[in-house]
C-alpha cells in the first residue's frame, strides 16, 4: 500500500465511518449530461458514467430541456476556492469531525471525512451551508447543487487510495488541504 503526504487517520472512531463525499455546484451536472448521469427514483439512467461516457447524444433532448430549466452553472472563482475549502475544514472541526483531505475545484468538492453513521447527508449539508455563508460577499445566492455523493470507505487501502485521489486534484488547479500534524497547511498554497 502506497502512503503519500503523511496520511494520519486510518481507523474510524466508534459510531462513525470514513466517507468519500462529493458535491457539485448548482447546474454543474444536469440530467442528460454527456458524462453520464443518474436521475432520482430511477426515472432515467444513461448507459455510461464519467469514467465510461455514454454514446454521444444519448440524452441530448433531456440535456437541452435541463439547460432551459437551469441555464447558468455556478463556477467558483479561483481566488475563492481556498476560502470555500477553509470554511469546510473549519465547520468539520467545529463538530469535531476528523477530516483527512479536501479538494475544492471550480465546480465540485471532494472530502475524505469521518462522520456519524446516522444523518451523514445532513452533516454534509451543514458544511455546504457554512461554506456558502463564508463566501456570500463574493458569491451571493445559491452555490451548491442539491444532495451529495456518499461512498463508504471499505478498508484502509480504499481510504489511502481515496486520500491520494483527492490530493491529486491539486494537479488540475484545485485548492487542496490535507490533515497533517494538526496544522491547517494546504498543499496548493
Amino acid at each position: 500500500m502506497t502512503r503519500r503526504h503523511g496520511y494520519p487517520h486510518p481507523m474510524p472512531s466508534p459510531g462513525k465511518r470514513w466517507y468519500h463525499i462529493t458535491f457539485g455546484t448548482h447546474g454543474s451536472w444536469l440530467p442528460g449530461d454527456p458524462r453520464g448521469f443518474r436521475a432520482k427514483h430511477a426515472k432515467v439512467y444513461s448507459s455510461g458514467d464519467h469514467h465510461h461516457p455514454p454514446p454521444p447524444g444519448e440524452h441530448a433532448e433531456l440535456l437541452k430541456h435541463s439547460k432551459k430549466l437551469q441555464p447558468h452553472t455556478v463556477i467558483i472563482p479561483k481566488p475563492v476556492l481556498k476560502q470555500v475549502g477553509q470554511a469546510i475544514v473549519a465547520c468539520a472541526k467545529q463538530y469535531a469531525y476528523r477530516i483527512n483531505a479536501v479538494s475544492v475545484s471550480p465546480m465540485h468538492v471532494h472530502l475524505l471525512i469521518e462522520l456519524p453513521t446516522a444523518n451523514t447527508i445532513s452533516e454534509v449539508g451543514k458544511m455546504k451551508r457554512h461554506a456558502s455563508r463564508a463566501v456570500s460577499d463574493k458569491m451571493p445566492g445559491r452555490i451548491w447543487a442539491k444532495g451529495c455523493g456518499v461512498k463508504t470507505i471499505k478498508d484502509q487501502t480504499h481510504q489511502v487510495n481515496t486520500f491520494n485521489y483527492i490530493i491529486k486534484h491539486v494537479d488540475h488547479g484545485a485548492w487542496v488541504w490535507r490533515f497533517r500534524d494538526e496544522s491547517d497547511e494546504d498543499v496548493s498554497g
